[in-house]
């Protein structure tokens, strides 16, 4: 089984977003930073902000794209054909609306869901081939709120069980960038 190289936390830039459901991917990897250590730099010939870590003994690249979330696949491309790293070994980190706030999912390829930021990387990468960690935002129950209900941020009840789920995330990524990614997802997936 591969091991994870790269972990891509989808959002979009600026403050006006940093709190927004579809920030979620981008809370994720500033959590993994700082649990680790790890200093994101921004690297414009990557369009992203980028850290070199050495997470529970392997070397791995984190990244946030400096990009609208439907430009996502852009500073992903760039990065990962500069590493030379497989979309087999990215490990992308976004916001689920199909998951209720609280729940934290990994999986390895599908469809983008209606996901901008994953129908621009699956165009970018060639391929649906990639790991995901789906974090539950919750879904607004009309197909017409979606847009305006990710990008506005989650009651404080809803962000406690998001940060829940991601440090149940957390814990499990020494076993996903060992190239352990079933049982990283049985662990995962059994806790609650």
């Amino acid at each position: 089984m591969s091991a994870v190289q790269l972990i891509v936390g989808l959002g979009n830039p600026g403050a006006e977003y940093e709190q927004t459901r579809h920030n979620a991917g981008f809370w994720f990897v500033d959590a993994l930073a700082c649990a680790n250590q790890c200093c994101l730099r921004n690297e414009a010939r990557f369009h992203a902000e980028v850290a070199r870590c050495t997470l529970h003994g392997n070397d791995c690249r984190l990244q946030k794209p400096t990009t609208f979330m439907n430009r996502s696949g852009q500073a992903v491309i760039a990065l990962a054909n500069f590493l030379r790293i497989p979309p087999t070994e990215i490990l992308i980190v976004h916001d689920e609306l199909d998951l209720p706030p609280g729940t934290a999912r990994l999986k390895r390829g599908g469809g983008h869901g209606g996901h901008n930021g994953l129908r621009d990387l699956i165009a970018h990468l060639g391929t649906q081939d990639f790991m995901r960690l789906r974090l539950g935002v919750g879904h607004p129950g009309d197909r017409d709120q979606v847009v305006d209900y990710v990008l506005h941020r989650p009651s404080r009840e809803d962000r406690e069980l998001i940060d829940a789920a991601m440090q149940r995330a957390l814990d499990v990524m020494p076993l996903a960038v060992a190239g352990e990614f079933e049982r990283a997802m049985h662990k995962l997936h059994s806790e609650k």
